[in-house]
């Protein structure tokens, strides 16, 4: 299973080291089943966080046609609305400290990546996966219509708004679409597709590794609806 981890200007650094090490180490445990890599939707370069100056470097173009698993990390800036603080278009060598989060994650739709996410949704062979705010970004760029998700519960409401079934959970399987909730969910989201795609004795080994015991029920849509009291 090969998995891109998708960077751009503004990310939200923990949503994208927590997975990175997960699947690093699933292939560590697994013999090389599992390959991970940092890419961005322009082609490797130095990519700046959206906490402090803290930068990664994506070293390949993503590529939506590539079998395994894309995963979309969320933004870290300001959280509220652009409107609340003057100044909040500021501009490139600023935008690390003063971008509201969802003008971060708006700024990916004027990108590539909207549309290689849509080719990757397309494929079969592509799980794509999301943490945080990175559902949003699926979601704003009409990615996500009619399917369940969930994210972080500030930004729940724009699922709904945005014509997705949201779910208050940790994580949730969609099937070839699992998203995670807030910023720390990332770790539970890659140990459950470790689960699933490599097996449990990898997953356990990892889990085992980090100390780190996931939290609360994978929601999928199975089994009885859950009526009110």
């Amino acid at each position: 299973m090969h998995v891109q981890i998708v960077l751009f200007d503004g990310f939200d650094p923990l949503d994208v080291i927590a997975p990175y090490e997960v699947f690093y180490a699933g292939g560590t445990a697994s013999g090389g089943l599992v390959t991970v890599e940092l890419v961005s939707a322009e082609g490797p370069r130095e990519v700046i966080s959206g906490t402090g100056a803290l930068a990664l470097r994506a070293t390949a173009v993503l590529d939506p046609a590539r079998a395994g698993v894309i995963l979309v990390p969320g933004a870290s800036g300001r959280v509220g609305e652009p409107g609340e603080v003057p100044g909040h278009e500021a501009g490139a060598e600023e935008w690390q400290q003063d971008a509201f989060i969802p003008v971060l994650l708006g700024r990916t739709l004027t990108t590539a990546l909207p549309t290689q996410l849509r080719t990757a949704m397309e494929d079969p062979g592509v799980i794509v996966g999301a943490v945080c705010g990175g559902s949003l970004v699926l979601a704003m760029a009409g990615l996500l219509e009619g399917r369940h998700a969930t994210t972080h519960h500030l930004g729940l409401d724009v699922l709904d708004a945005t014509g997705v079934h949201a779910v208050r959970a940790r994580v949730v399987d969609d099937g070839d679409v699992v998203t995670g909730a807030g910023v720390t969910s990332g770790l539970d989201l890659a140990l459950h597709l470790l689960e699933r795609e490599v097996g449990p004795r990898v997953a356990h080994a990892v889990e085992d590794l980090f100390a780190h015991e996931r939290r609360g029920i994978v929601w999928r849509e199975r089994g009885p609806a859950v009526t009110a009291s």
